[in-house]
């Protein structure tokens, strides 16, 4: 059964994001008050729990939040999701829009953690319906 396990919101670009109990996602925009939010296909990212315990396998001090990730997941592989796939996740449904991106230069994330896994692992997606969510929601893909 896959879950959310937090949500994170921050207010610039290339940091970390800081947990929050609750955010909410506004249809075609992503997560209001976070620096990633705005008209394009990179609305919310999604990060699994289980690619943050990797890097902590290889001893670096990190959490939720740290790959700069809207919301981390657990119990579904996100990478493995075809794009244009969507997720019921809490009250919203997103669609994925891309796995993994591209790093030009190593940002303040790579820095701070001493590697980054978004780049490999996480993935990202546009909102079709908004609503909040709240970390223990449920994630389901539904087409």
């Amino acid at each position: 059964m896959a879950q959310v396990i937090a949500v994170c919101v921050s207010a610039d670009k290339g940091q970390r994001k800081t947990p929050k109990e609750s955010v909410l996602v506004q249809e075609n925009h992503g997560i209001v008050g976070d620096a990633h939010a705005g008209e394009w296909h990179r609305q919310i990212s999604l990060l699994a729990q289980e690619s943050i315990d990797k890097m902590r396998a290889l001893g670096l001090d990190v959490t939720t939040g740290d790959f700069a990730e809207n919301i981390t997941t657990s119990g579904i592989d996100l990478v493995a999701l075809p794009i244009g796939s969507r997720l019921q996740v809490g009250q919203t449904v997103l669609e994925v829009t891309q796995i993994g991106k591209e790093c030009h230069n190593r940002c303040a994330i790579y820095h701070q953690a001493g590697d980054c896994v978004m780049p490999k692992e996480g993935i990202f997606a546009r909102v079709i319906a908004g609503g909040t969510i709240r970390p223990v929601d449920m994630v389901s893909r539904i087409c």
